[in-house]
């Protein structure tokens, strides 16, 4: 089962990843100033999740592939990690959609 982590970055700022059931880190927020901040971008991924139309692919300049969920504002609400294939992230992108809007926070 996935797990959204809430975390504390060095400079006070929180932020969270959500971690496939294997450890494995499919998506990651914006920083945000407050732990309520962040606690509404976990709610904002688990509401925009299910949604094909919220999802962009992208690709990084050294050609590796990534994407980015919206919120629907069209704001960024987390960003992929990096997959050597259009295919592998794909699989991120329904790894998000299946697990995400029944995933436990874990501050």
């Amino acid at each position: 089962m996935a797990t959204f982590y809430l975390r504390t970055a060095t400079n006070g700022e929180y932020y969270f990843n959500l971690k496939a059931g294997n450890g494995e880190t499919i998506l990651t927020s914006e920083r945000y100033a407050s732990k309520q901040g962040a606690r509404n971008g976990i709610d904002s991924v688990k509401e925009n999740a299910p949604y094909d139309s919220r999802y962009e692919k992208r690709t990084a300049t050294n050609g590796e592939y990534y994407f980015v969920l919206k919120a629907s504002n069209g704001q960024v609400i987390g960003v992929s990690e990096r997959y050597v294939t259009s295919s592998g992230r794909d699989g991120g992108i329904d790894a998000v959609k299946r697990n995400a809007p029944s995933a436990n926070i874990v501050e």
